[in-house]
């Protein structure tokens, strides 16, 4: 019986032999393929995401179907569409591609949340509007419009627990808030009373939901968030909810 004289390591091959024939197998493992626990969390992000995003295109269609008022992008896209003859959709994706090239100057870097968010929402609403029916009973506008409010929480805390960027408009808000030194919250309300005043001359529909929305997102969002948050592939979980842009987005 011989032993190979080269030391043993995690990474070396030590060989025990008789008569020429391995005992013992080598003790490194191929690093070619991720871990499961690292694959894992991965698919679950990206389901996560454009789950999210195609509910929250689905919740804004659900929104203009119900006529009680749009949340504030909602009411800028509604009243391009009545000035261009696009559909809200089209508009939502050309708004979107707008808003990410001001994120140039304000030296924000995007993310594959961020670009998909531009053409998965839009192409939602569209999708959404087209299958459903309109409705002029207000006892079915108030059910679709707190139906709607709902799925729109869910679908925020969807895709922004996915943790794969902050859509183009969110992240306007915290640029200007790292380039201006201004407070979020007075960020976050220029730019959408900016956008509801601007959409609402335009033809965009300002009204109750406007207020039930403004009033219900933040604290929908806070909880869906913590209801999707993936785990960590160490075991834990990722805190998504209390870091920028994460918990910017959501204060108001």
């Amino acid at each position: 019986m011989t032993i190979s004289s080269k030391p043993q390591s995690v990474t070396s091959q030590a060989t025990l032999t008789t008569r020429g024939l391995p005992l013992s197998t080598p003790t490194s493992t191929p690093t070619s393929t991720p871990p499961r626990s690292t694959r894992g969390p991965l698919l679950r992000r990206l389901l996560q995401l454009y789950a999210g995003l195609a509910l929250y295109g689905a919740s804004a269609a659900l929104l203009v179907e119900a006529g009680l008022g749009l949340e504030p992008w909602g009411v800028l896209h509604q009243g391009l569409a009545e000035r261009t003859g696009l559909t809200i959709g089209v508009v939502s994706i050309v708004v979107g591609a707008v808003v990410l090239l001001l994120w140039i100057p304000l030296r924000q870097r995007p993310g594959l949340g961020t670009v998909s968010n531009v053409f998965v929402i839009g192409l939602a609403i569209d999708g959404t509007l087209a299958v459903v029916p309109e409705v002029h009973v207000l006892a079915v506008r108030v059910p679709l419009l707190v139906a709607g409010v709902v799925l729109n929480g869910l679908a925020t805390g969807l895709y922004i627990a996915a943790a794969f960027g902050p859509g183009p408009r969110d992240g306007l808000m915290t640029g200007l808030h790292q380039r201006t030194g201004r407070s979020i919250r007075l960020m976050r309300t220029a730019i959408e009373v900016a956008v509801v005043v601007t959409g609402f001359t335009l033809g965009g529909t300002v009204g109750i939901g406007t207020l039930v929305y403004a009033l219900s997102i933040g604290p929908l969002a806070q909880f869906f968030l913590r209801v999707f948050a993936v785990p960590k592939a160490s075991g834990g979980s990722t805190v998504v909810a209390t870091g920028t842009p994460h918990g910017a987005i959501l204060r108001r």
